[in-house]
């Protein structure tokens, strides 16, 4: 470990349905080592996902601060979020997002385009995923050929293809049986133990054994850890 890599300072996530004001977040303030692998874990509504995707830039607080490394992503305006996203975050979603006109190969060599990349090394890059995730033989795969399992493996190798710092999968293995819930959390495993910061929300607790640490959450607010 190398110290403290991402901090949320009483984070409040505030939405308004019409008149009224809903916080998915609040005052939430948590840290993450450099290197760890950390579950977020709460049941569906209690503010997982939302948390992950601040902590990701893919949102911003009503309140609040969120440092990753010296920088505080929070203050960022939104171009410069998604510069900055590309070059230091891989995401993996509950439903995958995969390109559907484009095979696994190409998938992953987009994603790797889009974190700048260079072009002669893409091709590479996106065989090499592939094979971390057990899909070298799919390459040429369109994801409506894939099984769940495999469309998320496909995601995980997209989710590293820039090769990010950090690694966020919000309830990656929500729609999986449990055999490939374990294989998901195994591959984020080896993810970690190659460097990555690694982060999951999930409801599951029988796959916190995978963790280095489990952050609990319920109804917007940090209520302990493990």
């Amino acid at each position: 470990m190398a110290g403290t890599y991402i901090r949320t300072l009483e984070v409040w996530k505030e939405y308004r349905i019409g008149k009224v004001v809903v916080p998915a977040l609040k005052g939430v303030s948590i840290e993450i080592e450099e290197g760890e692998f950390v579950a977020i874990e709460g049941p569906s509504g209690s503010g997982k996902s939302t948390l992950l995707y601040l902590m990701g830039g893919l949102d911003k607080p009503s309140k609040g601060n969120i440092y990753v490394g010296d920088l505080e992503i929070s203050s960022l305006s939104n171009s410069q979020l998604l510069s900055w996203r590309r070059r230091n975050v891989g995401f993996i979603f509950q439903f995958f997002h995969l390109l559907p006109v484009l095979t696994a190969l190409e998938n992953v060599m987009l994603s790797a385009e889009l974190a700048g990349i260079p072009s002669s090394e893409r091709r590479e890059r996106a065989l090499e995923l592939l094979e971390f995730v057990g899909l070298g033989d799919k390459l040429d795969r369109f994801p409506s050929e894939l099984s769940g399992g495999e469309q998320q493996r496909v995601a995980i190798a997209r989710a590293l293809a820039g090769d990010p710092k950090v690694i966020l999968a919000d309830e990656p293995t929500a729609n999986l049986d449990y055999a490939n819930k374990v294989r998901i959390v195994e591959l984020l495993k080896r993810a970690n133990e190659l460097g990555k910061t690694v982060v999951f929300a999930t409801h599951d607790h029988t796959l916190a054994r995978y963790c280095d640490r489990v952050i609990n959450i319920r109804d917007g607010v940090v209520d302990g850890g493990i």
